[in-house]
């Protein structure tokens, strides 16, 4: 099986651009992680279904975040994308989270070529998915542990391309 982390870049960060791979799909409720070790997907629990995924999540290949995983992206799409799929995909910004006391930003993405509707090319375009995301962010560990998770705020475009160089960088010097 291919490694992803060696295999797929992390894409254009300059121009905008990341290749993302998705763990979890819009609407599931399974928590996918990828474990570059054994370069496969587990599942790493079953979350109550008032916390199912507001939007795909994934992660861009060959970065390496301040809470020891890949950076995690959240991709804005039209439709729920499988797991294990990747895709080019268009920078618009950063949530900027803690999660345990860690570090866990999440770059916000949409598919670089949507020829149904190209319109969100910011933050700025998506406020209700930006509420879902927030709620979802701040309370998806309530059950568990209550507080452990806090959204920091949000950032821009450019914002978001800083945090990736720093995660490639850190990829590449570990």
């Amino acid at each position: 099986m291919p490694d992803f982390n060696k295999v797929l870049t992390p894409g254009a960060v300059s121009d905008g651009l990341v290749n993302t791979v998705v763990e979890i799909p819009e609407g599931s409720r399974l928590k996918v992680e990828w474990h570059r070790s054994t370069a496969s997907f587990t599942i790493d629990r079953v979350e109550p279904s008032i916390f199912a995924k507001p939007c795909n999540y994934g992660f861009i290949p060959q970065t390496l975040d301040e809470d020891g995983d890949e950076l995690d992206t959240l991709i804005i799409c039209p439709e729920p994308l499988a797991t294990g799929v990747w895709l080019e995909a268009k920078i618009i910004g950063v949530l900027k989270f803690e999660d345990d006391g860690e570090i866990d930003d999440k770059v916000v993405v949409v598919p670089a070529d949507n020829r149904d509707d190209d319109r969100i090319t910011s933050l700025n375009d998506i406020p209700q998915w930006k509420a879902k995301i927030e709620h979802h962010f701040t309370h998806y560990k309530d059950l568990k542990n209550p507080g452990s998770t806090k959204v920091l705020g949000w950032g821009d475009i450019e914002e978001a391309k800083t945090i990736v160089n720093l995660c490639i960088e850190r990829y590449n010097n570990q």
